[in-house]
């Protein structure tokens, strides 16, 4: 049995990702800043939460108490566009709005891999978009910078044997992205993008996390896995 770790484990692709890991009778520790349902959640899921903002450098070292000695695989989900529901406004609020981006997306993942690193066995998979490779703006800003990271953290991990990699979902049906203000004509128009014709479903980024973490992907870090339906091709 290992012991599996997803930030911002309560909702949409990372609930999906505690679940699909609990299905292989892994424990399975959750993360997140909304402590009502975080333990719904896991009540569900039958996993443990533990409430972490995983921007905060105190609360991370406080998780360090609540986890085992043996961190198996570490999943960075925390983040989202915090662009959304934050006002325009003069260079000082252009700033606060990148940094915001910044903070959800790039430093969540490097200070909670960091305070985990000397326990890791196996694998960290990062969370990154779509938005990495062609925008916009700061949210896309910082996941292009995680990805990059990545490539970092992966050349450090790697001689202990641990992989690193970002798994880059395109459009994601069920989760709170969009937080109520996706249109019915833009859910078209990124449905139509994609080549599948089809909707991600978060069961879609879950089980490409999960295999990022089996014996299967031993050889495979330092990249950016895209799974979009073909929306963004890559070679």
């Amino acid at each position: 049995m290992r012991t599996i770790v997803v930030t911002g484990g309560a909702t949409g692709i990372g609930r999906a990702t505690a679940e699909r890991f609990r299905a292989d009778g892994d424990e399975v520790v959750i993360t997140g800043r909304r402590a009502d349902v975080l333990a719904k959640t896991a009540a569900d899921l039958g996993v443990r939460g533990v409430v972490c903002d995983a921007t905060d450098p105190v609360q991370i070292e406080r998780l360090l108490h609540e986890l085992p000695e043996q961190v198996d695989v570490l999943v960075n989900n925390a983040g989202g566009n915090t662009d959304f529901g934050r006002p325009d406004g003069d260079l000082e609020q252009l700033k606060a709005n990148w940094l915001a981006n910044l903070e959800a997306n790039l430093i969540s993942a490097v200070l909670t891999t960091t305070a985990l690193a000397p326990r890791l066995t196996t694998a960290v998979v990062h969370l990154g978009s779509i938005a990495g490779a062609r925008g916009p703006g700061s949210y896309g800003a910082s996941k292009a910078a995680l990805a990059l990271w990545n490539a970092d953290i992966a050349a450090e991990l790697g001689p202990r044997g641990i992989t690193s990699n970002v798994v880059a979902p395109g459009f994601t049906a069920d989760t709170e992205f969009f937080r109520g203000r996706l249109t019915d004509e833009r859910r078209q128009t990124l449905l139509q993008a994609t080549l599948t014709k089809r909707e991600g479903q978060v069961e879609d980024i879950a089980g490409t996390i999960h295999f990022l973490a089996s014996p299967a992907a031993r050889h495979l870090t330092g990249q950016v896995l895209h799974v979009n339906g073909g929306a963004l091709i890559t070679r």
